[in-house]
């Protein structure tokens, strides 16, 4: 190694002439730019040079011979390429069925009145499906998913708020499928029109155990649509009974189905609503008239004391308040129930003693949570406790005006 030999860098990019020396151990390089880098002797090695000390330009080694691939052409660099490998896919015994269902699982079922809800596919065949979700727009159709799921899994489609359920009253699931590893049969591909009912969402009683999640589901089956209609019979048989009793000894009745009508728009909801109130009020206007016409001249007094034996029942099923509930929404409804349990409480405010028993029915415990809310707040004077087990069962609740 010496003065004008020209040198490249072991550790770092770069290289250089040798321009002097620092010691035993320095040497001076001398790189494109004209700066001196001082380097040590064993990070530098020498290109080789003849006794003019001219470089010697080495002839490149020639490339050793490889078999080219398609993909090749594409990227020369095997670690760029994606990955193509997938396992074989596992398949269990009784499979073959197809069996694809659309489930919505509640992500806080203890607190059923304020969750929201996760919606999946679950492909529970050894088939690959490929699925199209898609939603009703009056006689259109808008995508809501598109994807593969594979055998025997389920897949996260989306998160809904109670209020995106609307969106999702009406759907259209379309599923075609196949197997990657294995032969299989020619499943036709099944196209299957899907109407949620709204009220259920409401219902913690609606969603049951299934195989598929630890929390109870409503589930829906896109394979069968005689399937589907037959478990859809039998949860709004058991919707309709538990609206409709207020001990558990009611829940055995049978309660006849009533075709589906139309659903209503926003605005003829709240056109519904608003006719619900004012009937409500000219009930309690009348009340009032009925009342101050039959008050005795002789006792006026109208904070009396109300003998024991009288207390007022209010019958909060929706069915007694409303004579068509087709097309409300489930938060219709319930402002409905409120509103009624306010023109009682209102009316009766003033009546020291008076008690009163509202049958709200056992359900999923939202309506009485919301009466327990507005005791709490609005109505703080009153206390309230569970009404006679023996006449009203587990869904009622006394109120007495304090």
């Amino acid at each position: 190694m010496q003065i004008g030999d020209q040198v490249r860098f072991l550790n770092e990019v770069g290289g250089g002439k040798i321009t002097g020396f620092q010691g035993k151990n320095i040497v001076l390089v001398e790189d494109a730019d004209g700066f001196d880098i001082p380097m040590l002797r064993s990070q530098v090695v020498v290109v080789e040079t003849n006794a003019n000390n001219f470089v010697v330009k080495k002839k490149p080694e020639a490339p050793a011979p490889r078999v080219r691939y398609l993909e090749d052409d594409v990227d020369d660099d095997p670690s760029s390429r994606p990955m193509s490998y997938q396992p074989k896919a596992k398949e269990r015994k009784g499979g073959d069925e197809l069996n694809v269902f659309l489930a919505f699982v509640p992500v806080n079922p203890r607190e059923f009145s304020h969750t929201s809800f996760e919606v999946y596919l679950v492909n529970d065949s050894n088939y690959y499906a490929s699925a199209v979700l898609a939603c009703a727009e009056g006689e259109q159709w808008r995508l809501r998913w598109q994807g593969v799921v594979e055998p025997n899994t389920k897949q996260l489609i989306e998160t809904l708020e109670l209020s995106d359920l609307n969106d999702w009253e009406r759907l259209s699931a379309q599923v075609m499928t196949w197997k990657r590893d294995y032969a299989y049969s020619l499943l036709p591909a099944t196209n299957t029109e899907v109407r949620l009912d709204l009220v259920k969402f409401v219902k913690f009683h609606a969603f049951r155990p299934s195989p598929f999640f630890h929390e109870p589901a409503l589930v829906y089956n896109l394979a069968h649509e005689d399937q589907q209609e037959e478990d859809d019979a039998i949860t709004e048989n058991l919707s309709i009974v538990d609206s409709q009793s207020v001990g558990e000894d009611s829940e055995d009745e049978e309660v006849p189905q009533q075709a589906p009508a139309p659903q209503m728009t926003r605005e003829e909801e709240r056109a519904a609503l608003k006719a619900a109130k004012r009937a409500l009020k000219e009930e309690m206007r009348a009340q009032r008239e009925k009342e101050k016409a039959e008050r005795n001249p002789h006792f006026s007094k109208p904070n009396h004391i109300p003998a024991k034996e009288e207390i007022i029942e209010v019958d909060l099923h929706i069915h007694a308040l409303l004579d068509h509930t087709e097309g409300l929404s489930a938060g219709v409804l319930l402002n409905t129930q409120l509103t009624e349990f306010r023109i009682m409480m209102d009316r009766n405010i003033k009546k020291k003693g008076q008690r009163i028993v509202f049958i709200h029915g056992k359900g999923d415990g939202v309506l009485r949570a919301e009466i327990i809310k507005e005791l709490q707040h609005r109505y703080r004077s009153c206390t309230y406790e569970d009404a006679s087990f023996q006449k009203y069962g587990f869904g009622a609740t006394m109120v007495t005006i304090r």
